[in-house]
């Protein structure tokens, strides 16, 4: 089966689609690639998974391609006393290293290395931007804060850091066990998440060792003051603009997906457009024209292939999604 158009589509596996039945079906409908994605999916079930689409691969006679993406490293608030807090704007709100319930005046950030980086002026979103603080004094075990956007903090929401390099590898021990038993299972592409340093990259190839190609997701500010170093070491990029938009203002990143694009082409390597770009499909039969829109302009712009995410993996219309997508 030849498929007549000028880039790949990459269909997200979950709730919606872990069947051989409906993986024949996206497959049917024009995905050439599914992703497994290890935030949530354990070893049996990425195993099981990656079995199913070998099944459909032999039933079609036509090669299918496998990605695993990592999880990387997620950076949460510890818990509260009691479970969450309204910050208020102007309020003086601290993250510390003492390992005590949190209240309205401060909570414990189970991360020193990320407290021992922070510096005055750097700003810290919590719940993917709804809450936004600036440090105002920093020393390695404690940061006083002055909250921007008042919102709430709950339990072990997420932690974002636009300003600030984080120290630590793009690599928990997670995504080490996740990468050994994924290479193991024989996928096809290792897709690393929060990459901000070539040497990220590098660390993923050592481990592949050539078994599977290494996608390197920008989607980390600090990742585009040393983009052509990491797409040398790539065989593919990925503009995640999900969290890329959580760590930048949004307005910047269409621009940014315009020159990420064009640095990947200029470099000869693949490039993948990913997040939202179905979205209304989760529930609804049809796209928005915007969406339309989108996916055509990213294509034009020269992207290798386009990306479905919870429209595929968890949304009401999955194939409908996949076959939108095709046209």
């Amino acid at each position: 089966m030849r498929r007549m158009r000028r880039a790949k589509i990459i269909a997200t596996l979950g709730p919606a689609s872990i069947s051989t039945d409906m993986i024949q079906k996206l497959f049917l409908a024009g995905a050439d690639v599914f992703r497994i994605n290890m935030s949530h999916a354990s070893h049996d079930s990425m195993r099981q998974q990656v079995s199913m689409i070998r099944e459909v691969e032999s039933k079609v006679g036509r090669p299918i391609g496998i990605m695993v993406d990592l999880q990387g490293p997620k950076l949460r608030l510890d818990v509260f006393a009691d479970t969450a807090v309204m910050l208020e704007k102007g309020q003086k709100f601290i993250l510390d290293a003492v390992k005590q319930p949190g209240n309205t005046e401060r909570v414990h950030l189970p991360h020193p290395e990320i407290l021992a980086a922070l510096e005055p002026g750097h700003v810290i979103l919590i719940d993917d931007g709804k809450v936004r603080l600036r440090v105002v004094e920093a020393t390695k075990t404690r940061a006083v804060t002055v909250v921007e956007v008042a919102g709430k903090a709950s339990n072990r929401k997420g932690v974002s850091l636009p300003d600030t390099t984080i120290p630590v590898s793009a690599m928990t021990e997670k995504d080490r066990s996740d990468l050994e038993a994924s290479l193991e299972a024989g996928i096809d592409w290792i897709a690393v998440s929060f990459v901000q340093r070539p040497e990220d990259v590098a660390e993923v190839r050592k481990i592949a060792r050539g078994r599977a190609l290494v996608l390197s997701k920008i989607e980390k500010p600090q990742a585009i003051t040393r983009l052509d170093e990491i797409i040398e070491l790539s065989d593919a990029l990925m503009v995640a603009r999900g969290d890329l938009g959580v760590e930048l203002p949004m307005e910047k990143v269409p621009g940014l997906q315009k020159r990420i694009t064009r640095s990947a082409r200029r470099m000869g390597k693949p490039v993948v457009i990913a997040t939202q770009m179905l979205e209304s499909m989760i529930t609804s039969p049809v796209p928005t024209r915007a969406e339309v829109s989108d996916v055509a302009t990213a294509v034009f712009d020269g992207a290798d292939a386009i990306m479905l995410s919870a429209e595929s993996a968890a949304g009401q219309y999955p194939e409908e999604a996949v076959s939108t997508m095709n046209r």
